[in-house]
């Protein structure tokens, strides 16, 4: 299963966004204080944690009596995957479409802009 196959919801994306940052293997006891504002219970991680295994998002390792869990994919192959998913599904496959919209919308500040010009200036040599 790719990154582009796997369906994560918002909650198990913030336990792949604490994955993700951790850079090794964790156990829920992190897990846990890193999502601590959300109020969850240990279970309710744990879930979170056992479906994320089983979509293949994640893989887990028991040490002594506890296991340690570690992302399956990259946050950028995560991304590029949602974002190519987002362009076809409300964009009809186009990027041009997309960038209009965040212009249109103006949720682009002027730094956004300046960095997204440098992104296309260096593609272009």
């Amino acid at each position: 299963m790719t990154s582009g196959n796997i369906s994560i919801g918002d909650a198990e994306l913030e336990i792949m966004k604490v994955l993700w940052k951790a850079g090794e293997a964790v156990n829920t006891q992190y897990i846990g204080k890193a999502v601590e504002s959300k109020g969850w219970k240990r279970t309710t991680i744990s879930t979170f944690l056992t479906r994320l295994c089983e979509k293949g998002a994640v893989t887990s390792e028991k040490r002594g009596n506890m296991y340690y869990y570690t992302p399956l994919i990259s946050k950028r192959d995560y991304r590029r995957a949602q974002t190519r998913s987002l362009i076809r599904s409300l964009y009809d496959g186009s990027a041009k479409e997309l960038a209009a919209s965040l212009f249109e919308e103006e949720t682009l500040s002027e730094e956004d802009v300046k960095e997204l010009r440098a992104i296309f200036d260096d593609r272009e040599e």
